[in-house]
């Protein structure tokens, strides 16, 4: 996990890439069939929403706790909670406020650092954490080749 925070960073993120990233995972998430609510926050603005059949207001709740943990500890949801499990101590901040439960990842600027977070809620923790990451990982990718056919 520590893997991915050096390797999915973007060049730059602007609201045009949250919609697009965003678009990108409610596409995966319908094409597999899944429940999930999908969340980006650019800084404190939420700039992209959707939750898909079969999801409901507790994901909203999740993704509330999720993101608050990405802001808080700069790095993914999961991988904070995952340090406290193998630590052998339990979470202790506020959980009406904090979930160290995957599925939120700082959305990473190279020389910034985060700049917002996207989150998604409705399956099982580590499965959550992977949608994330092997989305953000399709639109670097996508992105570079783009980059690679307008030179």
């Amino acid at each position: 996990m520590e893997q991915q925070h050096r390797d999915l960073r973007f060049p730059s993120f602007d609201l045009d890439d949250a919609w697009r990233l965003g678009t990108l995972i409610v596409e995966l998430a319908r094409e597999r069939g899944l429940a999930v609510t999908v969340d980006l926050h650019h800084g404190e603005q939420q700039v992209f929403h959707a939750a898909l059949p079969g999801t409901s207001a507790d994901n909203d709740d999740w993704i509330r706790r999720k993101a608050a943990v990405v802001r808080r500890f700069g790095e993914a949801s999961y991988l904070v909670g995952e340090r406290h499990r193998q630590w052998g101590r339990p979470f202790a901040l506020d959980p009406s406020r904090y979930a160290a439960h995957g599925g939120s990842f700082p959305l990473l600027v190279h020389g910034t650092g985060p700049v917002g977070t996207v989150t998604v809620s409705g399956l099982p923790q580590l499965a959550d954490h992977q949608l994330v990451t092997e989305c953000l990982a399709l639109f670097l990718t996508q992105r570079q080749d783009e980059e690679r056919e307008r030179a």
